[in-house]
């Protein structure tokens, strides 16, 4: 079993597992990291999500305004290791609430083509594919979703 806490992104085992998250999309997206870094840098997102198990840190999410009535889910990372085990479904469950909490009315998010576990991820919980929005409009490896909370 798992448990949730909410933070922020100065909080030190979410910046520890976006680091490996980082190294993890470098392999995958190779050249085209750079572009993706920079619209994931920590100091703008407020609102983190951090799971442990057995006092250790197993998985991360974050949300961040990204219109009046709309949070941007970012960060999203659960170690292979601990994968199959429904922390990401919890992390994902968790910032939707508190989006809602928060008075949004909507999440969106971006996701690439490769990332085959985070599709599924989205589908299993109703986000909807979308035009591409914003920094992604014409980068066709993107695949982006929404929500309605």
């Amino acid at each position: 079993m798992y448990t949730l806490i909410r933070t922020n992104s100065d909080h030190e085992d979410f910046q520890k597992l976006v680091q490996q998250l980082d190294r993890d999309l470098v392999l995958k997206n190779g050249d085209k990291n750079d572009f993706f870094a920079q619209y994931n840098k920590l100091d703008l997102i407020r609102y983190v999500v951090v799971a442990y198990m057995d006092k250790q840190p197993v998985g991360c999410g974050a949300i961040k305004e990204y219109e009046e009535s709309m949070m941007e889910i970012k960060r999203i990372f659960v170690p292979i290791e601990n994968r199959g085990k429904g922390i990401a479904s919890g992390i994902l469950q968790e910032l939707q609430q508190w989006a809602k909490e928060l008075g949004y009315k909507k999440c969106i998010l971006e996701t690439g083509d490769q990332m085959v576990e985070a599709i599924g991820l989205y589908k299993k919980h109703a986000f909807i594919i979308i035009q591409n929005y914003g920094q992604y409009e014409n980068i066709t490896s993107s695949i982006c979703f929404e929500k309605k909370i």
